[in-house]
């Protein structure tokens, strides 16, 4: 089992991040609201990993505290939920508001997530709760790789475009994605900022 990866963060886009360590470059799968927390390219990046192997893949995921990594751990446990739903519900929450969630019984909130229905938000509710006690004593923040970084110098795509579509990837329609761009987005704002707050609105907090 990989547990953690500590290297330099060589690429990064909503959804992955490359990192070199010890000369290999692994590419490993976060949540976006990971990604709002990575450094820039070229500095150095410590990851709470969690891989998973299976018979048409092997794939690393990395989180930037240790409680987002093990709530993901208890996500892809739960009937019905793969590694992908679950990167999906930790990119909407992070997993002091997921737990929330499901301390306070908030299916609402859960079933405005991309591939939430209501009957996999209760089904979360249930078997998340019988096993929150596995997560006691990380209720805290966790430290976190690096600070938000600004937008990238040089972008093919403007910083609402590549909002917009790391939306869609997370399961939005494009008219959705459209929509909560354009009512947040301002000219001097990066893609990060407008992917955060446009997930923000779209999920109130519970």
């Amino acid at each position: 089992m990989i547990g953690r990866i500590h290297g330099i963060l060589i690429e990064k886009a909503p959804g992955q991040a490359l990192i070199e360590c010890a000369g290999l470059g692994y590419e490993v799968d976060i949540p976006y609201t990971t990604f709002f927390h990575l450094p820039d390219a070229g500095q150095e990046i410590t990851l709470h990993t969690h891989f998973s192997v299976r018979e048409d893949a092997h794939s690393l995921f990395g989180f930037a505290a240790r409680l987002d990594r093990n709530v993901f751990r208890l996500l892809i446990k739960v009937n019905g939920v793969g590694p992908k739903l679950a990167l999906a519900i930790l990119s909407g929450l992070d997993a002091h508001q997921f737990i929330r969630c499901v301390e306070a019984r908030d299916a609402n909130s859960l079933v405005k997530l991309p591939g939430v229905g209501k009957k996999t938000a209760e089904r979360l509710l249930i078997e998340i709760a019988d096993r929150i006690g596995q997560l006691e004593g990380q209720f805290t923040p966790g430290s976190l790789p690096g600070t938000p970084s600004a937008a990238p110098a040089r972008d093919t795509h403007s910083p609402r475009d590549e909002a917009e579509a790391a939306l869609i990837a997370l399961g939005y329609k494009p008219q959705e994605a459209s929509k909560a761009v354009n009512r947040i987005a301002d000219k001097d704002m990066s893609r990060e900022e407008l992917i955060r707050l446009a997930l923000k609105n779209m999920i109130p907090a519970g």
